[in-house]
């Protein structure tokens, strides 16, 4: 669940209806919001207040959680074969934590319970923050005959010395710009999920569906700065990509080796100039390939874009920005419909996230996107399916 503009890993909840498995003696399903949980049986009832942790979680190690020692306390999309069941989350009684009885339903508990993300990278890749250590490296890059002495190596392993370090080799540009705020229609891009807003089953009004990728999230801006004046911005999720040898958490700054293949500021600047009126055009996809582990089995990175945003009028349709972005010679995400009413059931609805992938036919989709044309409403439906195949 996305709070305050990160997402919550855990947080209070009142449990949903519970369900009998067949044929299990110790084991029930319960429901929060979308999401069906496996719970023991007569520990929890309907009503009553809980913890919730959610997919893509590691709880700290405590007397609490130590049955999930075998498991390293991470969180999993499980299925459990002999009863037909998938499990995502954890829900644990409220009574387990006293320090928290007094919270309202919907509180971030994350922090509190010192819950982090399963896998180590993501908790630098997608805190709020980004990394904090990487002006410390992009100082070490600059001035690599000193950094690689095992004294320097030494010193670098601890807090204090890092920031010694810093105050005789570091310089300003060596710390990372934060994603920019003065731009109105632009935002860091993380569509919350169908399971934490079960409202949307029935959704009045038709979407349009497009492939959900997994890759890494991908930013471009150019500004104007005056009459044959512009600024250009390379962003990561959370940060901005000042130069292309500026290090990131993938091998190569992926983000701006695809500003170059798709000449992406020379498109931007010939739209500025073709539409005077405009102070900014962005663009925001996802950049896929040799990161995640490549997941869609492609042969070289690629940007599928899926924002087209105008400082005039926002983002404008997913119809309207594939015309433009196909027009550059660039990729725009695989739109699977654009007339499409979400389902009254949750099941159906899921069910409808697993498909083979339009990029690559021969490897699952990691699920979908959908998106009102009307408003920058958008939400996003993972396969359960896609989850148990790549570990999430």
């Amino acid at each position: 669940m996305i709070i305050d503009d990160k997402r919550a890993l855990a947080y209070i909840v009142n449990c949903g209806r519970v369900f009998e498995i067949v044929s299990a003696d110790n084991i029930a399903l319960a429901e929060v919001n979308g999401w069906k949980v496996i719970i023991k049986k007569n520990e929890i009832s309907e009503g009553d207040k809980c913890v919730f942790f959610e997919i893509d979680s590691k709880l700290p190690e405590a007397e609490w959680s130590e049955f999930l020692r075998p498991k390293h306390f991470k969180i999993k999309t499980m299925k459990l074969s002999k009863f037909n069941a998938i499990s995502q989350g954890l829900l644990m009684p409220i009574t387990l934590f006293p320090e928290l009885a007094d919270m309202e339903v919907g509180t971030d508990v994350t922090d509190i319970l010192k819950v982090t993300y399963s896998v180590v990278e993501d908790n630098t890749r997608k805190s709020k923050n980004g990394d904090p250590d990487v002006k410390y490296k992009s100082m070490a890059q600059r001035h690599q005959k000193i950094f690689k002495k095992p004294i320097v190596r030494k010193i670098m392993k601890h807090k204090l010395g890092r920031k010694i370090m810093f105050l005789f080799f570091g310089k300003k540009k060596d710390k990372p710009l934060s994603f920019p705020t003065h731009f109105p229609f632009v935002h860091k891009t993380d569509e919350e999920r169908c399971e934490n807003m079960p409202w949307v089953l029935g959704y009045e009004r038709p979407l349009i569906v497009t492939e959900k990728l997994d890759g890494t999230s991908s930013t471009y801006i150019l500004e104007r700065k005056g009459k044959k004046k512009f600024e250009f911005y390379v962003l990561s999720r959370n940060v901005r990509q000042k130069t292309p040898d500026q290090k990131c958490y993938h091998d190569k700054n992926i983000y701006w080796d695809m500003a170059i293949k798709n000449n992406i500021e020379q498109h931007l600047k010939e739209y500025l100039v073709a539409n005077p009126d405009l102070k900014y055009v962005c663009i925001q996809g996802e950049s896929v390939g040799s990161v995640q582990g490549n997941p869609l089995k492609l042969n070289e990175d690629e940007l599928y874009v899926f924002n087209f945003i105008r400082s005039d009028v926002g983002r404008l349709s997913s119809i309207d920005g594939k015309e433009i972005i196909e027009s550059w010679g660039m990729k725009f995400v695989p739109i699977l419909e654009t007339e499409y009413y979400v389902p009254t059931d949750m099941e159906a609805f899921k069910e409808y996230a697993t498909a083979k992938s339009v990029v690559n036919p021969n490897v699952l989709r990691e699920g979908i996107v959908l998106r009102d044309p009307t408003n920058d409403f958008s939400f996003k439906n993972v396969s359960r399916e896609y989850l148990l195949k790549h570990g999430g």
